[in-house]
C-alpha cells in the first residue's frame, strides 16, 4: 500500500510559529524594532484587512533583506540545533518516528520559508514544500519565488510535486484554515491531531 503523508509545520508539529522565533534568533535588536513597526499591519491582518503575503514579505524582508545567503544558512543550522527537538510536540515526533518508510513519501508543507525549515525537514527525513526565499548573487532579496505556500497554494504545490504518482492513501495533518484545502483533499485529513 503506497502512502503519502503531508504535515503542516508551524503549530501542527511545533508548539510555536517558527517565523517569529527564527527572525528573533537571527537579529534580536532588528527583530524588536521591526516588530513594533509592523504592529499596525499585524492588527490589520487579524481583522482580515491586509494581505498576508505582503505583510509577511515586508516583515521578513525588514530583518533579512540584504543578508548573505551563507550567513542565513549558517544561522538556520544554528537555529535548528538550538530548537530541535524542544519546539516539537512529542507525540508528533513519536508518530513520525513510527511511520513505515516502505512505499511511503512524507512532506512538510509549510507557509514558513525554506530558509529556516529545511534543516528540520532533513532531520525528519521528509521532503520540503515551503514558501521559497529569493536569493540573487548570494544575497537575500526580501522577495519570495512564487507564492506564499498557504491555503490553495499548498495543494497546488503538493500536486505538482507528486504529478504522475499514484497513492492508495493520502494522510494530511494541519491546525489552521490555511490547511483546509489540503485536509479536505486528503483521504484522511486530521485537524489538530497532535494537540
Amino acid at each position: 500500500m503506497k502512502k503519502l503523508y503531508c504535515f503542516d509545520f508551524d503549530g501542527t508539529l511545533t508548539y510555536k510559529d517558527t517565523m517569529f522565533l527564527f527572525l528573533k534568533f537571527y537579529n534580536p535588536t532588528k527583530f524588536r524594532t521591526q516588530f513594533i513597526r509592523h504592529i499596525p499591519l499585524f492588527i490589520l491582518l487579524k481583522l482580515k484587512l491586509a494581505d498576508t503575503e505582503k505583510v509577511k514579505k515586508s516583515f521578513i524582508g525588514s530583518v533579512l533583506k540584504g543578508q548573505l545567503q551563507s550567513k542565513i544558512e549558517e544561522k538556520s543550522i544554528q537555529f535548528f540545533e538550538e530548537n530541535f527537538p524542544s519546539i516539537f510536540r512529542e507525540n508528533a515526533l513519536e508518530f513520525i518516528k513510527n511511520i513505515d518508510r516502505e512505499n511511503t513519501r512524507s512532506f512538510i508543507v509549510t507557509a514558513s520559508l525554506d530558509i529556516w525549515t529545511k534543516p528540520f525537514a532533513d532531520k525528519l527525513g521528509m521532503m520540503l514544500i515551503a514558501t521559497k526565499g529569493e536569493f540573487k548573487n548570494g544575497i537575500f532579496t526580501g522577495n519570495f519565488i512564487g507564492k506564499n505556500c498557504n491555503g490553495e497554494e499548498k495543494l497546488v504545490r503538493i500536486k505538482k510535486e507528486i504529478s504522475g504518482e499514484k497513492y492508495d492513501k493520502i494522510i494530511a495533518f494541519g491546525d489552521t484554515s490555511g490547511d483546509k484545502q489540503m485536509l479536505q483533499w486528503a483521504n484522511e485529513g486530521h485537524y489538530r491531531f497532535f494537540h
